[in-house]
């Protein structure tokens, strides 16, 4: 998995229009396939992977560009101050 690659010390890549998600039902609430994608590419860059869509991630590879890259605690504070606007 990614957050295995990641403790393994890999960078790693996810491509978010070549991967998708089901829809989720149960007794803890519903979730649609675009929210649990959505939420799930948002963790996954700000600690675990770069997310880039296919055509970003092939011109990355065509110039020598390396994905961005982020952290917890940047999106944190992100997410902190759009919330407070």
């Amino acid at each position: 998995t990614i957050i295995h690659a990641v403790h393994m010390g890999f960078a790693v890549e996810f491509l978010s229009d070549a991967s998708g998600s089901v829809p989720y039902a149960n007794s803890a609430g519903y979730a649609s396939a675009e929210d649990i994608h959505r939420v799930v590419s948002v963790v996954l860059q700000s600690r675990f992977a770069a997310v880039l869509k296919t055509a970003e991630w092939i011109e990355c590879l065509k110039t020598g560009t390396l994905p961005e890259r982020d952290t917890i605690y940047a999106s944190n504070q992100r997410a902190l101050k759009r919330n407070a606007a």
